[in-house]
């Protein structure tokens, strides 16, 4: 079974963590410093925010699957769709290590789809960047081009799409 993700950039993670919290009626699954994640079942979601962004608000969306073949089967769809597909493969982010692949939606919203295999003690195990909002998310491809290919970027756990957008932490 499929389990929606969302993952939120937030200033404060004290106190976004304390409003989540009562707001869910959970503490949550995960926290770290700069990071904290709920694993809800009603509704079931991984919810996810952190400080690693450039400004507060949505990061991305996302798709997290029990198993490979649910995965595939996302896959098989995202490219059935002719949809720019980015496929990382075995990665690390957000403290975990996962096989996942990315597309990006017509107003340049980035989707992950990924099965998780395993914790991490660090948030990516790639070379850490001093940028703020450097990592996992690939950049959002430019609507007037969104089978546009995927680029490499520097200091950054996953390549990003070509755009206009920086990537940022998942």
């Amino acid at each position: 079974m499929k389990r929606f993700h969302a993952h939120v950039h937030v200033d404060d993670l004290a106190q976004s963590i304390a409003f989540y919290s009562k707001l869910f009626a959970v503490a949550p699954t995960r926290v770290e410093a700069d990071y904290a994640k709920w694993m809800l079942e009603d509704p079931r979601i991984n919810f996810a925010i952190s400080t690693r962004g450039a400004q507060p608000g949505l990061d991305h969306f996302g798709m997290q699957t029990d198993d490979a073949a649910e995965l595939a089967e996302l896959k098989a769809r995202a490219e059935a769709a002719d949809m720019a597909l980015l496929d990382e493969g075995n990665t690390t982010c957000c403290y975990a290590r996962s096989e996942k692949h990315w597309v990006t939606d017509p107003q340049g919203i980035a989707w992950e789809h990924f099965h998780t295999l395993g914790d991490i003690p660090v948030f990516n195990e790639a070379k850490q960047s001093s940028a703020a909002g450097a990592c996992c998310t690939p950049a959002a491809a430019p609507t007037s081009a969104p089978a546009a290919a995927a680029t490499p970027q520097a200091a950054c756990c996953g390549p990003a799409m070509s755009s206009t957008n920086k990537a940022t932490c998942c």
